[in-house]
């Protein structure tokens, strides 16, 4: 089940304190952007984030999935606490690399 067009809204919505996001569909699911940097994968109305040591404390206790066959393991994102997720995402923003532009 591909996600639907209001989760991922809902999510956008809830990362705009962040700064630009945009969300693209990708094979039936969706990545979503945070000032150009890929921060989250959604598939099945369940969104997921890389699993880094710079998130690892604040993730201690949460939940684990591969968002796809062939993943590689990744935290759920709980959309239940705003500020936890604005911090997380914060966080691992940071360590994450902008996306490599494409030669023409």
């Amino acid at each position: 089940m591909a996600c639907t067009s209001e989760f991922i809204e809902y999510i956008c919505d809830m990362l705009t304190p962040l700064g630009e996001v945009r969300s693209r569909k990708m094979m039936g699911d969706y990545v979503i952007y945070v000032n150009e940097k890929c921060v989250i994968t959604a598939c099945d109305n369940t969104a997921y984030f890389k699993k880094l040591p710079c998130i690892a404390a604040l993730m201690a206790d949460a939940e684990c999935g591969c968002p796809y066959q062939g993943a590689k393991e990744a935290y759920v994102l709980d959309l239940a606490d705003t500020g936890k997720v604005l911090k997380v995402i914060e966080a691992l923003w940071n360590d994450l690399p902008f996306p490599k532009s494409k030669k023409k």
